[in-house]
């Protein structure tokens, strides 16, 4: 119900009562006496690798409640409703949906399925979109707004992140290719691009990463080992020179682990105490994939709930077979890691303190992040 006064909320959707609305429409109307408008459509956008589009990644999801803590608390907008504002187009209407509803899940304590019900039962037609993989192929797997927001909702009661904490500035900096384009997927895993055995230019005043380029931020953030599951492009020497482990796990790019390889990595990982840095080519595919065969097994993660935070956090991760990959492999995960736990059919959500950022947000220019695809 939107209330009396409903001039200007045509269509409006009510996320906050009387407060905080979501609104398709082509133009963003002049501010009023008793409504607040704005759009992120042009300001908060998605970089694709191919044909995907979404999710909206970490650091536009925080730079986005940073604005509505921001309209909420401003003394000239506490007696206006606040009005989400964005164009029909199905691609925009539904990353705009994912940052308003995603923000009652952290920010509002809403369930995945309430705040998915709220743009499910009062949005007319068919205004959404299932998020798609970033591969060349015809999408054969469907991510949904739920799947993200349930995503979201477990990470953080797996304390995968902490909001708070979270440096925007760290996030975008570290994401660019030229600066090692890395991401804090859990407490447990960092997935990176590989790195080349020598500095080589790969773009225009951009050059790659070597192994000597890491140490210093994998010491500080406690990573003992580094899993490469590509091709050698450089001396694993010189990982364990500098002294983290190193393992080799190779699998063809863009195919799912033969089952050799994923209980190795999962023998690897469970016995190494520290943080486990993986990477392919890309750090995409093949490395999201092993990485979601864990929190499955450990932290009780649906396959389709990781898939959604490994994108919030990594856009482009898991592609093509490798979806369906993880589904398969789904309740297999939770009876080992129930087993493991000396558990029976109870799936643990539990999780240690979050490996986190810490530090003051700044803006910076967003990475090459295109040249993934072609590193991949």
């Amino acid at each position: 119900m939107l209330g009396k006064d409903t001039a200007g909320l045509e269509g409006a959707i009510e996320l906050l009562r009387d407060r905080f609305y979501w609104q398709q429409r082509t133009d963003i109307p002049a501010e009023t006496a008793t409504i607040h408008y704005f759009s992120t459509d042009l300001t908060l956008c998605y970089e694709p690798f191919y044909d995907d589009f979404g999710p909206l990644n970490l650091s536009k999801f925080w730079r986005y409640v940073q604005l509505l803590r921001t309209k909420f608390a401003a003394a000239n907008l506490q007696n206006k409703k606040i009005v989400h504002v964005c164009s029909p187009d199905k691609r925009k209407s539904t990353n705009a949906a994912w940052l308003a509803g995603a923000y009652l899940v952290h920010e509002c304590d809403v369930s995945p399925e309430d705040a998915n019900n709220i743009f499910a039962r009062n949005v007319k037609g068919c205004p959404f979109v299932p998020f798609r993989d970033a591969s060349q192929s015809p999408s054969s797997f469907h991510l949904t707004l739920l799947d993200c927001f349930a995503g979201l909702h477990k990470a953080k009661q797996l304390k995968y992140f902490d909001l708070e904490k979270f440096d925007c500035w760290e996030y975008e900096h570290y994401e660019q290719v030229e600066h090692g384009d890395w991401n804090i997927i859990t407490p447990k895993f960092i997935a990176f691009s590989g790195p080349s055995a020598t500095k080589t230019e790969i773009y225009p005043g951009l050059y790659s990463m070597i192994p000597s380029d890491y140490y210093d931020i994998w010491r500080k953030k406690g990573v003992t080992a580094v899993v490469r599951l590509n091709k050698k492009t450089y001396d694993a020497r010189e990982f364990t020179r500098a002294g983290f482990a190193h393992h080799d796990l190779y699998f063809i790019d863009g195919s799912c682990p033969p089952e050799p390889i994923a209980r190795r990595f999962l023998e690897i990982v469970e016995n190494d105490p520290g943080v486990v840095a993986i990477h392919c080519k890309a750090g995409l595919g093949r490395t999201g994939t092993l990485i979601g065969l864990y929190c499955m097994k450990h932290h009780g993660m649906t396959a389709r709930e990781f898939i959604a935070w490994n994108r919030i956090v990594r856009p482009g991760s898991i592609i093509g077979p490798q979806q369906h990959y993880l589904c398969e492999w789904e309740s297999k995960m939770w009876a080992e890691g129930a087993r493991m736990r000396g558990e029976t059919g109870v799936r643990s959500n539990s999780a240690s303190v979050g490996l986190v950022s810490e530090g003051k947000a700044a803006g910076v220019n967003s990475g090459i992040r295109r040249l993934k695809i072609s590193m991949r």
